[in-house]
């Protein structure tokens, strides 16, 4: 584990941006994301799927659904032509859910897999060698609670793979219905027992499932004492960094969240949605710029495992009441990098604080 956490150090991380992340109309397409980040100085992208297929639309002048993937495959050329013009890298290809957990013969179990398998053929196509899955947010009267069956399925998902030489990072997602947290996602990796597979880890899903919660007044968890939940968030953070080794960390993801105001019903919505998946998909700003959530605390984390590798933003901003933002996507772009820098500052700035002024016992 990482004994100090040197500015100088951590300005060696690759800097990434994900491609839902920014633009908040039609007109702000794919190849307009990737100008604005590359000229703001991001230095590559994560490729989501919903972006890939209104690209291919647009160029291919027909509608492209999610299935049609020799046109998606088409379209990831010219997506990776596009991002070598700008030197940038495409991180991952995301974001692939509700993947494990099926019954075996079910219609459910095969769509996973011819997924996969499309999926796979699309990041052979764009060039990159990362998926990032969800932890399976389906019921689980639907996939079960057994998570040797989950283990199993993304075992079988590793071999694919890895006859590509690609991999996969898991991601705890805290609405998930069988591994909301990052010790869960952590288990399941460690029973998969592959070299292509690692985590994906997020300062949301961890903060947001760990110590926030958008159906409360406070916006805390509130079914214990907040000294008691601040113990139990520092305990499970300083478990992180002792526990999970820095190589089997392919990535992290940064965002904050707004605090909700009415809080959320603890019901899911009409969609199905629980909270805190609502909470997700609308409420995360980029760091200071809104939220509360202890961003830097999680991201120092998981640096304290010597992790170096690239951080991502990933953010979903669509404004305190969650209906949406109109903004430029260059501006955008210019404050997430200056963001991204002053959580850095913040990480080894605080933490060399703690070391010259410690807390007495």
């Amino acid at each position: 584990m990482s004994k100090t956490l040197a500015l100088s150090s951590l300005q060696t991380i690759q800097k990434c941006f994900a491609s839902c992340s920014i633009g908040c109309k039609p007109s702000d397409t794919l190849p307009k994301r990737i100008e604005a980040l590359s000229s703001a100085g991001f230095e590559g992208i994560e490729l989501a799927m919903p972006n890939l297929m209104a690209f291919a639309s647009e160029i291919l002048g027909h509608d492209v659904g999610p299935y049609d993937y020799d046109d998606l495959c088409a379209a990831a050329i010219e997506v990776k032509k596009l991002c070598a013009s700008k030197k940038m890298t495409i991180l991952v290809l995301q974001p692939f859910s509700n993947f494990e957990g099926w019954t075996e013969g079910s219609e459910e179990r095969e769509d996973a897999f011819r997924r996969a398998k499309g999926w796979i053929r699309i990041m052979r196509a764009c060039g990159t060698d990362l998926l990032q899955v969800g932890s399976s947010d389906s019921p689980a009267s639907k996939i079960g609670t057994d998570r040797n069956r989950f283990v199993s399925d993304l075992q079988e998902l590793a071999g694919l793979l890895a006859e590509h030489n690609l991999r996969l990072a898991y991601e705890n997602w805290c609405w998930s219905s069988h591994a909301p947290g990052w010790r869960d996602v952590w288990d399941i990796v460690q029973k998969v027992g592959r070299s292509n597979v690692g985590l994906c880890l997020d300062t949301f899903q961890t903060a947001g499932g760990e110590w926030a919660d958008p159906t409360t007044e406070s916006g805390l968890i509130e079914d214990v004492s907040r000294d008691e939940l601040e113990k139990t968030f520092n305990k499970s953070l300083e478990d992180l960094s002792a526990t999970i080794p820095a190589d089997k960390i392919f990535f992290l993801q940064i965002s904050d969240a707004y605090k909700v105001d009415p809080p959320f019903s603890k019901e899911p919505d009409e969609s199905g949605t629980m909270p805190r998946g609502r909470w997700s998909h609308d409420f995360r700003p980029l760091p200071y710029n809104g939220g509360y959530l202890p961003v830097v605390e999680v991201a120092r984390a998981v640096l304290r495992t010597g992790f170096r590798g690239w951080l991502s933003m990933e953010v979903f901003d669509g404004g305190k009441d969650g209906k949406g933002k109109d903004y430029d996507i260059q501006a955008f772009a210019t404050v997430g990098l200056q963001s991204y820098i002053k959580m850095l500052e913040a990480v080894a700035e605080e933490y060399h604080a703690l070391q010259e002024n410690p807390v007495a016992e």
